[in-house]
């Protein structure tokens, strides 16, 4: 029988890992697995909190709010571990944020987080190289393209926790998708780094931008008979702190 801890744990880690894939890239995840992982997820909350519903406030918070000032100094619980899964790119100084982290978490405590790192990869060099082009450097904000300079490299973020007296272990990984549809990658690339091009853009012009890209993106990514291969790299990091 799993402890009370252990419950919290493995319904915090099912969370963390399975919401923002289904809130991003919900096209090609399985859905029936993903909600299967949230019933689960829900299930072990539910246990927790039955087995021992004061413990259970204790241990597990619900914060809402900006990522960017999320300082667990200022919360009333004591945090022991800390898991963040493909939300750190969107903050500009998350290496500022780590260290916050880092220097609150106890003695004994834990770090972990996922970051993607395939911002090199054709579909997001393709996306820099039209934001950037005379037709639409104008119409977008200085500051939209500058998400793709935000992503450090495995070494980066283990040389941070270091500095920050943790014991790190970080790694990179490259899933290869086979995606179906039309245009799977630009599907894809909506979820994510298309967003703020597009917000910044009027209606007409978005719909204009998003069909030269399109275009760019199947010179990129060829379609065979069974889909469309589409890499994508991804940078983890767990950290415990002596």
């Amino acid at each position: 029988m799993l402890s009370f801890r252990r419950w919290v744990a493995v319904g915090g880690l099912v969370f963390a890992v399975v919401v923002p894939s289904i809130m991003v890239n919900t096209v090609y995840t399985w859905p029936k697995v993903m909600s299967a992982a949230l019933v689960l997820c829900a299930l072990a909350f539910l246990l927790a909190a039955k087995r021992s519903p004061a413990r259970f406030s204790l241990f597990f918070t619900l914060a809402i709010g900006s990522l960017a000032s999320f300082a667990i100094g200022r919360m009333r619980v004591r945090y022991g571990w800390l898991l963040s899964n493909a939300a750190l790119q969107w903050v500009p100084t998350h290496r500022e944020l780590i260290r916050s982290w880092a220097a609150a978490l106890p003695s004994g405590g834990w770090l972990g987080f996922q970051v993607p790192g395939n911002l090199g990869a054709p579909a997001y060099r393709r996306l820099r190289e039209l934001g950037a082009s005379v037709r639409w450097a104008g119409a977008l904000r200085d500051g939209v393209l500058r998400q793709f300079d935000r992503v450090d490299k495995p070494v980066g973020y283990a040389t941070l926790l270091l500095d920050c007296g943790w014991i790190p272990d970080a790694w990179e990984t490259t899933y290869v998708h086979l995606l179906s549809g039309a245009d799977p990658v630009l599907d894809w690339v909506r979820g994510t780094a298309l967003r703020p091009v597009l917000a910044a853009l009027p209606p007409g012009r978005a719909e204009e931008f998003e069909a030269e890209y399109a275009a760019m993106l199947r010179q990129e990514y060829p379609t065979r008979p069974e889909g469309t291969l589409f890499p994508f790299r991804r940078i983890f990091c767990v950290a415990r702190k002596p």
